[in-house]
């Protein structure tokens, strides 16, 4: 049995195509299920409907085989396993592209913020990457962790700027706020348990075989 973890919404609606170039098909939809083990066409393929966060967890510690995350949800799985998360990371899927940016509200002087050696507060759920980023800047910083409604730290004053994930950047628009710094593209990954590899060579290489076939251009 092959386990692969997935999160609804836009990750699971952009890995079915891959899923189908390799012959499987989910045969049950995740709207419209209050089932977490979803069943496919194939008895040796199941799927595991986790949140988005969690899926190198359940990969890395064998809840999975394997599984399909963000960037950013694997640089910040690193970033508190210490740098040494077990993953393998075979392929780029190219789905789910975003990216992730440090916005301010329109009035806010960002350049005057960030000189050298100045202090910023910024709100994330993205700590790792914000950190790493001020500090390449030699900008210290203070992060405030939040977990939705980015955009409101900035207008309460809780935070001089927030550090999120963008995408047609119409919501910060409507808060009006504004991009001011480019961090780094974003798109999904496929992640394999490094000892299923092993135990399951053959099945796990020859989905990865299928994936890379069919991931868009």
């Amino acid at each position: 049995m092959i386990t692969l973890a997935l999160s609804k919404g836009r990750i699971f609606e952009e890995t079915l195509p891959l899923l189908a170039a390799a012959g499987i098909e989910v045969t049950e939809d995740p709207e419209k299920t209050r089932k977490l083990i979803l069943n496919t066409n194939r008895p040796d393929v199941r799927v595991v409907l986790v949140r988005a966060t969690d899926v190198p967890t359940y990969v890395a510690y064998g809840g999975a085989d394997i599984g399909v995350a963000g960037k950013d949800i694997l640089i910040e799985h690193a970033g508190s396993a210490g740098g040494n998360d077990g993953l393998y990371q075979p392929l780029d899927l190219n789905i789910a592209k975003c990216h992730m940016s440090v916005a301010v509200r329109a009035d806010f002087d960002y350049a005057a913020a960030v000189k050298q050696g100045s202090r910023i507060r910024v709100a994330t759920k993205y700590t790792t990457i914000a950190r790493e980023h001020f500090a390449n800047k030699g900008v210290h910083v203070d992060l405030i962790k939040l977990y939705g409604s980015m955009e409101l730290a900035p207008l309460t004053g809780l935070a001089d700027a927030i550090v999120d994930l963008v995408s047609t950047g119409n919501t910060l628009k409507a808060n009006k706020l504004v991009e001011v710094e480019h961090i780094m593209d974003i798109s999904s990954r496929l992640v394999v348990n490094q000892a299923a590899l092993k135990l399951k060579r053959d099945a796990i290489r020859a989905l990865i075989q299928a994936f890379e076939s069919a991931i868009p251009a």
